[in-house]
């Protein structure tokens, strides 16, 4: 079994990936056991950032690595939160602030159009000029409260309507495989069956 470095530290994208990564034999190892700081995220696009946080861990390590970035993007305020999903509220990180952020932000907006997007990024080493690259999305519409006690970030608040139910309202049985996460994933994981690490 191979060993991957996953570039993060958010116990719920640990718990999400543990749980898809179960089906593969490579060993994902969060970069915490190993010691490896957070990276930081100073650009203003998914796909920059997660590479940045990708070559971080695999060079702290010496080992593949992979990362995402990954955010909620609302048409209505111009696509924020986006990168700065997981401050949006400010510091120290807190679902709840960025929730309630959020929701003051759009007031009694009736554009509540929403999306969850995500980028991963896997780098065999540092230096690998060719980075494997995914991307997933999903569509939704923000409420006007939460409903629901499971997933993150701002899973009470993304209705999917074609479900009836808020993301935080799913089993991960039910949202794993149709998240942004989810899709990047299965889109990652259909071109590591073509290369390999």
């Amino acid at each position: 079994m191979k060993q991957l470095v996953l570039a993060s530290n958010n116990a719920g994208k640990l718990r999400e990936f543990a749980r898809l990564f179960a089906q593969v034999d490579i060993e994902l190892v969060p970069q915490g056991q190993l010691g490896v700081s957070e990276a930081e995220e100073p650009h203003c696009t998914f796909i920059e950032n997660a590479l940045a946080k990708a070559r971080h861990a695999s060079r702290a390590t010496g080992l593949p690595a992979l990362a995402d970035d990954s955010g909620l993007c609302v048409p209505a305020l111009g696509g924020a939160p986006g990168v700065y999903s997981a401050r949006y509220g400010g510091e120290p990180k807190s679902d709840a602030r960025n929730n309630e952020k959020l929701l003051a932000e759009l007031g009694q907006s009736t554009d509540r159009r929403a999306f969850y997007y995500a980028v991963l990024v896997l780098v065999r080493s540092a230096d690998d000029p060719r980075p494997l690259i995914a991307e997933g999305r999903i569509d939704g519409v923000l409420l006007y409260a939460p409903r629901g006690e499971g997933g993150f970030g701002y899973d009470p608040l993304f209705w999917l309507p074609q479900l009836g139910k808020t993301a935080a309202e799913l089993t991960p049985e039910q949202k794993n495989p149709i998240s942004h996460r989810g899709r990047a994933l299965a889109a990652l994981l259909a071109r590591l069956a073509e290369e390999s690490l």
